[in-house]
Order: structure tokens, then sequence, then C-alpha cells
């Protein structure tokens, strides 16, 4: 590591210590220390000992452990913005342990580090399991864990939103709590960091050689499936052992090697033996942050989403070294040709069905049963409202994946994905902040504008590379990831507008009103009948941006315009579904496979097909678990996740 390396370090670990110090001292001024080993011990002093010294210890040993899986991952894949944040491993510990505290407490008494590990055990074998079959190609292995994440931490915030009594516990843990009473947590995790510090030394050799590559390491007599386990056992187990201990803190393990090969650190060796060093400091940096703005501003966030709030633009600044795909821009093709006049029938078909299900069908808790039309009609006036929303949103979130799916050429381009619905919940935070009694209205533009700068940020990234479909869907990660981190912050505050985005989180109907149902309905006919003005650019742009000009078509504004539209589309249907449903995702891929092959029908179709699924979702949502109601967009995720997660092991 060059010299400049070094006093960057030395800087971070002289910023770090002054926190301490100031945060030390205002607890117990500095000449009273030498007398702590002898005399008996005051208040201040005791929180001194056995709060604020254990806290920074945790802060080190857990960054520590972090940086070291990050290197380790990144080492094993070959893939700079690979982490336990970025591939779901600590998200699949954080459900293991929300899901066990909830529904079996007595599992989390003492055995905290076993649940842990096998929640990041599992999200680990998903998503090494999806990306075997490419090889472990940098883009599909951080998809998946992407695909892993959001599902395990919108499950994690369906529970916590079911169980209000632990909500806010639950929702402090889940930003990273490094808060501590005694020193069992650093005894803990110092012990299991070193152990796995061993172990990760006698894998440097077989590291290497793997970073040869597969035919290489086989011609050498390297047993690459059992090192490749042996190594990702020892990263998932060091992000089980931080979840277990403080909660789920993310993108350390991206931050530390990333520091460390800025720092001029090129060997791997080099890189894996100064991660923990890198990732103990900047853990231990950020909680000072975070002590120093609570003493000024009595606000406690959770050290864990500070660093997130770090991981986006960090994101963006890594992409450009993960190594390309080089998928090309393809126009969306189908095997097969339906007639439109009869596929739209076929679509149609279902909703009297659904509207059958939806008035006269209810649960008692004990089982079914079938209402009398009077009984339908007293309850018409609570169930239609929520199922034309329900419908609306459904159709808008579809439309909006089909014209992402086309403009950017990139079948996995989605709402969800490509960080439009992330975008669309930080406004929604932002308008809560800025205008708490602004009302439905508020909501919307502030879920629009988000929607739409988290759009304009993606497609700002990407369009330097003439929008290739990987980087699209890097650069909609980082934005996702970065706006997890924003909300993370606000819903550690603990007041009123975390129980309204815990709730958004989840997305629910049973808030919608005659007024909105109307207005939403109103509005996603009103953007489906313009986007068939999008036809032609449509059909032109997933063949590329040079087809395009050769044809005449204004890439720009065309770009520009059917950005506007997908940004209000998912302003206003997140307003009522939430940041996670998957249909924008799936409804174009099935309509797509069932033959609407040209633009237009392809998104009438998509529109339908949207609106259909997610009414059925809502009466899922409403009866699945009566007399408690499910959260819409968790619902229907519930079916999304599954066919996202074949789709990527397909393809």
């Amino acid at each position: 590591m060059t010299a400049r390396g070094w006093i960057f370090l030395g800087v971070g670990l002289l910023a770090s210590l002054i926190l301490f110090g100031f945060e030390a001292s205002q607890q117990v001024n500095f000449a009273r220390w030498p007398q702590l080993l002898s005399a008996p011990l005051s208040l201040d002093e005791l929180i001194l000992i056995y709060s604020l010294l254990p806290r920074a210890a945790v802060a080190l040993v857990a960054g520590a452990a972090l940086g070291l899986s990050g290197a380790l991952l990144q080492q094993l894949l070959r893939n700079p913005i690979a982490d336990p944040s970025t591939l779901g491993i600590s998200a699949g510990a954080q459900l293991a342990i929300v899901a066990a505290t909830l529904y079996a407490p007595e599992t989390v008494d003492g055995h905290r580090t076993a649940v842990a590990l096998g929640g990041a055990g599992f999200a680990a074998a998903i998503v090494f399991a999806l990306g075997w079959r490419k090889a472990f190609e940098p883009v599909t292995m951080v998809v998946s864990g992407l695909l892993v994440g959001v599902t395990a931490a919108a499950l994690s915030a369906a529970m916590t939103l079911a169980q209000g009594e632990y909500l806010m516990s639950l929702v402090t843990w889940n930003g990273g709590s490094l808060s501590q009473q005694d020193w069992s947590v650093f005894n803990a995790l110092a012990v299991e960091f070193v152990i796995a510090a061993i172990l990760s030394a006698l894998m440097i050799r077989p590291l290497l050689v793997l970073g040869l590559g597969d035919t290489s390491a086989r011609s050498l007599g390297v047993n690459l499936g059992g090192f490749r386990f042996a190594i990702a056992a020892i990263a998932t187990a060091l992000a089980g052992f931080v979840a277990a201990g403080v909660g789920l803190v993310s993108f350390v393990g991206l931050a530390a090697p990333a520091f460390v090969r800025a720092c001029g650190a090129r060997r791997p060796a080099m890189v894996i033996a100064l991660s923990p060093l890198a990732g103990g400091l900047f853990l231990w940096l950020c909680d000072g942050i975070v002590q120093f703005v609570a003493r000024s501003s009595s606000e406690n966030f959770p050290s864990g989403a500070i660093t997130a709030v770090v991981g986006g633009p960090l994101l963006f600044w890594l992409l450009p070294k993960v190594k390309s795909m080089e998928v090309p821009h393809e126009a969306p093709i189908s095997t097969r040709r339906l007639s439109f006049d009869r596929g739209i029938m076929a679509l149609l078909l279902p909703v009297p069905v659904i509207l059958v299900l939806a008035f006269f069908v209810g649960s008692t808790g004990t089982g079914w049963k079938i209402l009398s039309l009077m009984e339908a009609t007293d309850l018409a006036p609570l169930r239609w409202p929520r199922l034309l929303a329900a419908a609306a949103a459904g159709g808008l979130l579809s439309l909006t994946g089909a014209i992402l799916q086309r403009m950017t050429g990139n079948a996995m381009a989605s709402p969800e994905v490509v960080g439009v619905s992330g975008g669309a919940g930080l406004g929604f935070a932002a308008a809560l902040a800025l205008a708490p009694d602004g009302g439905t209205f508020a909501l919307f533009t502030g879920a629009g504008i988000g929607a739409l700068v988290a759009m304009a940020a993606v497609l700002a990234f990407a369009s330097r590379r003439d929008l290739p479909p990987e980087k699209l869907l890097l650069a909609g990660i980082a934005v996702g990831s970065f706006s997890s981190s924003i909300l993370s912050v606000l819903l550690a505050i603990g007041d009123q507008r975390s129980w309204q985005i815990l709730a958004w989180l989840g997305g629910s109907a049973s808030t919608a009103t005659p007024a909105t149902a109307l207005f939403l309905t109103i509005l996603s006919v009103t953007i489906f009948a313009g986007s068939l003005l999008f036809s032609r650019w449509l059909t032109i742009l997933p063949f590329g941006p040079s087809v395009a000009h050769a044809l005449g078509l204004p890439v720009r504004a065309s770009r520009i315009g059917m950005l506007i539209v997908c940004g209000a589309a998912t302003g206003a249907a997140s307003l009522l579904v939430g940041p996670l449903s998957f249909v924008g995702l799936i409804a174009p891929h099935i309509a797509r496979r069932a033959g609407f092959a040209t633009a237009a029908q392809h998104m009438a179709a998509t529109f339908v097909l949207g609106a259909a699924l997610m009414a059925f979702a809502d009466f899922g949502a409403r009866t699945a678990t009566f007399p408690y109601e499910l959260p819409l967009g968790l619902f229907a995720a519930l079916v999304g996740a599954p066919y996202l997660i074949w789709l990527v092991g397909r393809k």
C-alpha cells in the first residue's frame, strides 16, 4: 500500500480517537480515568466502562469481520461489488432473527448466533446456486443478491409491522445498533473473528490460484468446489456473527476492500490482510459520528444505517470496475404470435371470477363463507375502493415495467429492480418530513418526484455507456440500496413517521377511499392511453441508440418523455402498493411469452394482466391470514420473487 494510503488510515484512526475521546470525556473527565481501576465507581464511570468502551471495541471487531468477509467474497467471485449486503447474506440473517424473535423467541434466547448463521447460510446458498449456472458471473450474482435481499427485507418489514409491540426494538436492531451494556458481545465476536481470520489465512494460497481462472486452477490440482465452499462458508459465517451481535450493518464489506485498493494495495493477500483494519476503522468512525450527532441533536440513529448511506455513492463509483457481460441491446422477441382480440379476451376471462371472489367470498378465520347478495351489498362500499385502487396500481406498475424493458432492451428491468420504487420511497419520506399535513396530494407528489429523480440518476449513469443492460441493473441496485438506507435512518427515529414509512414498505389497499380509488383509476387510464403514443419509440429503442439515430428517432427526448411517465406511474402506484411487488417485472414477461409481440399490444396486455394480478393479490392479502391483513405488495411479491428467481436461474 502506498504512503498516501497509510496516511489516510492514520487520519481515520485519529478522527475516530478524537470522536471517542470527546464522547468519553463528556461522560467522565479525563482526570478521573486513572482512578477507574481502584476507586468505587459512579454511575457515569460504569457507563464508560460497560457501555462506551465495549461499544468502541464492538465497532472495531464487527467492522473488521465485515471487511474480511467482503474481501473474501470479492476475491472468490472476482467481483469488486460483492459483499454480504449486495449478495443478500446479511438480509437473510436479518430475516431469520426477526422471524425467530417474533414467532419463536425461545429459539433466540441462547441460540441467536445459530439462528443468524442459518438465515445467512440459506440466503448464500440461494445466491450461489443461481450464480453457479453462469460461472458466478458478477452481474448475475449481484442481481441474485438483490432478489434475496429485497425479498428478505420485505418479509422482515411485514413481520415487524404485524407485531407492533416489537416495532422499535426490531427496527433499531435492523439498522445495526452498536449500543452495549457489557463486554459479552465483544468477547463472542472477538473469538469468532480470530478463528475466521486464522482459517482465512490458510485459504490465501487457494484464493490466489482461483484468481487465475478455473482451467488454470484445475491444472494445478485445486479442488474448486471444495475451496469455494470453504471460503464462502467463512465469509457467510462472519456476516452471520455480526448480524447476531449487532444487527444489520451494510456496506462495510464493500467499503473496506475498495478503500484498501484505492490506497494502492494490489496483491490479493495484502487486500485481505488490510481490509479488516479498514473495516474496523470505518465502522468505528461512523459510530463516532452517530454519537456526536445524537449528543447535539437528540436523534440517535443506528450506526448500520449510517454506513449504508455511504453504500449508494460507493456502488456508483465501483460500477465501472465490474466486468461487463457484453450483452447487446435486443428487441423483445416472442416465439409465437397471438391474435390481439382473442388474447385480450382470454386475459379478461378471470375478471368475473376475481369480482365474485372480492365481493361474495370471505374468510371467518376458521373457514370460508359465501356471502348473500344483501351481505355483499352491505360490504361493497368497503371493498370496491380497495379493489379498484389495487387494480389501477397493478396496471400502472406493469405498464412501467413494460416501458422500461423495451426502452432499455433489458428483460430484467422493472420499477423495483432499477431503483424507481426506492426513489418513490425517498420522495414519500421527504413529503412526510416537509409537509406532514399535506395529505394524499403531497405524498403523491413527493413519491412521483422521488421516482423521477431516481430513474434520472440511473439513466444518467448508464447512458454514458450507451445504456448497457448490466450497467442499468447495477445502477438501479445502487439507487435502491441508497434509498433503503435513508429509509432505515428515518425508521430508527421512532416517531409517527416510522409507523407510516413501515406501513408503506409493506403496502396495503385498506387505506384506499372512493376518492383515491377513482383518482388512481383515472390516472392509470390516462397514462395508459398516453403510453400508446410511445409505440414507435418502444419498437425501435430496444435495438440500441445507433439504430434509433439512423431511423431519425429523438433518443434523448423520447427517453425523457417516457421517464416522466414512468416516474408518475410508479409514484402513484407505490403510495398504495409499496416499493416491492414484482408485478412490474412478471406481467410484461407473461404477456410477451403469451404472444403479444408488438409494442402497443404488449403494453395493453401487460396493463390488463397487471391489474388482474394485483386485484387478485388484494383478495389474497385480505383473506389469507384473516382477521389480520397481509401487506398487499408483500403478497404480490411472494408470487413474483419465486418467478424472478426462476428467471435468473434459467437465463
